[in-house]
């Protein structure tokens, strides 16, 4: 048997530490983790694709068992050029399941090969999505501690007024 390939797919805007969970423990079951930015043109993103490619693989520190790519169309199809035999998604909470169940049917009648696994988010990042990292920046909240550096510094660049726990703006580095 071959190398076992999973596939992580979302929007990843931005990229947070509860996806970064998601793939250290996906690393415990395959020998590769591919991390596959869906391209949605209806889907108004904050961050460009180069950016966001830009921050996964700034944020899992070369490892060489997670590679990061961009797909459009059927992801199970895509799943299959990768030879890739299994998706992996996140659930943080109940409400996340019937969406994500929902999905899992659909591509499993796409194609048979293709197996659905669901992890359960770590109980610190439960409440962790990049709906509220953005919620957050947008606010002048810091989103530290729940995002990886590298993430961080971007959102600072990007939102100068993000201020730390004790209420202080950081600057970025010039």
């Amino acid at each position: 048997m071959g190398k076992k390939i999973a596939i992580y797919p979302g929007t990843f805007d931005p990229f947070h530490n509860g996806h970064l969970e998601i793939i250290r423990r996906a690393l415990g079951a395959f020998d590769q983790v591919i991390v596959a930015l869906g391209l949605n043109p209806e889907k108004e993103t904050l961050f460009s694709l180069e950016e966001r490619i830009d921050m996964v693989r700034n944020s899992v520190n070369g490892d060489p068992r997670i590679q990061t790519d961009s797909f459009e169309g059927l992801l199970v199809r895509y799943a299959e050029k990768k030879k890739a035999y299994a998706i992996i998604r996140g659930l943080r909470a109940v409400s996340d399941f019937e969406y994500e169940f929902q999905l899992a049917l659909m591509n499993r009648k796409l194609s048979r090969k293709i197996e659905t696994y669901f992890l359960m988010t770590a109980h610190r990042y439960l409440y962790v999505s990049s709906r509220i990292i953005k919620a957050t920046v947008f606010a002048g909240g810091s989103p530290e501690g729940l995002v990886p550096d590298y993430v961080l510094q971007i959102l600072r660049e990007k939102f100068p007024n993000i201020r730390n726990a004790h209420g202080i703006i950081k600057k970025t580095r010039s």
